[in-house]
């Protein structure tokens, strides 16, 4: 997974699409610099290609308004940013992934092994999004256990290295390839997945 998350306009939405992210997401956290409605989103993602998964970010919502949302905007998947139970996954009819800081593996081992574990640097007034690193030693720890996408702090000049590091499942991105909170730069976004595409195609070949 190669997640472009924050978008606020359709123009970057196509640009993530068009270098190749497999993956993007609208945060529906009010309080959040790149806070979309619901309409919005949807208009982004109309007629955008069936294979990346539109992703919906949350922060201690209901299960029932987060379906809604989710049905009138078509994610394929639910991200949860707050303090939500385990149990949230099943009410959601979607795949989660459930975001946690680098030191909360006992927490996530109450969340069913399918959900997938995004890891982020843990700062509760922003839920995301700042730029700030997870350390990627205790990222890779907590990789041998569940499947991470790992966020925090990336850009195009570190992605590679986190990868191969890490050895995650997939990697997230919002203001390491933005101009300012929720509007991308191209270039940026263009290097990400480059990057980021040949740092698994590498992982896929040591595996091998």
């Amino acid at each position: 997974m190669i997640k472009i998350c924050g978008l606020t306009r359709r123009v970057d939405a196509e640009t993530a699409a068009r270098h190749g992210a497999t993956a993007i997401g609208f945060n529906f956290w009010p309080k959040s610099p790149r806070f979309v409605v619901p309409e919005m989103a949807a208009e982004i993602v109309k007629g955008l290609s069936e294979d990346i998964t539109t992703v919906g970010v949350f922060v201690d919502e209901a299960p029932d308004v987060m379906r809604s949302v989710a049905d009138r905007v078509g994610l394929g998947a639910i991200q949860l940013h707050g303090g939500e139970p385990a149990d949230y996954g099943e009410a959601l009819g979607r795949p989660v992934l459930k975001a946690f800081g680098v030191g909360s593996l006992e927490q996530m081992r109450a969340w069913p092994s399918e959900t997938l574990i995004l890891l982020d640097a843990v700062d509760s007034p922003a839920r995301g999004g700042t730029g700030m690193r997870v350390d990627w030693t205790q990222a890779a720890r907590v990789a041998r256990e569940r499947r991470v996408v790992l966020a925090g702090g990336l850009t195009p000049d570190n992605v590679a290295e986190a990868i191969a590091t890490v050895r995650p499942f997939g990697v997230d991105v919002a203001s390491g390839v933005e101009r300012s909170p929720g509007i991308k730069d191209e270039d940026k976004v263009r290097r990400f997945v480059t990057e980021a595409r040949d740092a698994f195609a590498r992982l896929g070949r040591d595996r091998t």
